[in-house]
């Protein structure tokens, strides 16, 4: 395990290794400023870190749900081969079991929060997210299906190497929403509105 001072050292020799003197007015507090951003924005990698995902179950308020709940936001994540970050929207989608529980709406999102702040890749993220969440509803009742697509801007694309804008979309599908195109055309429908 890598010390934090070792830590420090190896930032100030990166810093060194493009041409900057790590001395200087601007750059002395800066491994330490980096030390502080990396905890936070890797906070993924910390299992006392993971949020708890409450889930309640299906018909405790006289109410069985069994049809579509579709979630939005934001996502911020740095990308695994150039470091860079990778952000943009996600849209979740599930389809709760009558027998079985439901999310707490609020958690989604800060497990999107979760599993973006570790190195990732997109194609993975939207995996990472939807198994987790389909773990947190149980394997006795599981959710009749879920979904998730992700559109991000990816600064290792836009600000070097081919240096052109632009967003790239990953789709993780499991049950009803791989089975049934019915279902499936129904959450895609979602994607072009600006009100989920």
């Amino acid at each position: 395990m890598i010390t934090e001072e070792k830590a420090r050292q190896n930032i100030r020799e990166l810093l060194e290794y493009i041409g900057e003197d790590p001395d200087r007015t601007g750059l002395i507090e800066t491994p330490d400023r980096m030390l502080r951003m990396f905890k936070e924005m890797f906070r993924g990698y910390d299992p006392a870190q993971k949020p708890v995902i409450t889930t309640f179950p299906n018909g405790q308020d006289g109410i069985i749900y069994d049809d579509m709940v579709v979630d939005s936001g934001c996502f911020y994540s740095v990308c695994e081969h150039h470091c860079r970050t990778f952000f943009g929207e996600y849209r979740f989608a599930y389809i709760p079991n009558p027998k079985g529980r439901i999310l707490g709406l609020s958690k989604i999102g800060r497990v999107v929060d979760y599993c973006s702040a570790r190195l990732q890749v997109q194609e993975r993220l939207v995996h990472d997210v939807v198994e987790m969440l389909t773990e947190a509803l149980g394997d006795e009742y599981p959710p009749l299906g879920m979904a998730m697509t992700m559109t991000g801007r990816h600064m290792c694309k836009e600000s070097r190497g081919a240096r052109k804008s632009g967003v790239m979309t990953s789709t993780y599908l499991t049950g009803l929403f791989r089975r049934n195109p019915q279902t499936r055309n129904e959450f895609l429908s979602y994607l072009s509105r600006k009100d989920v």
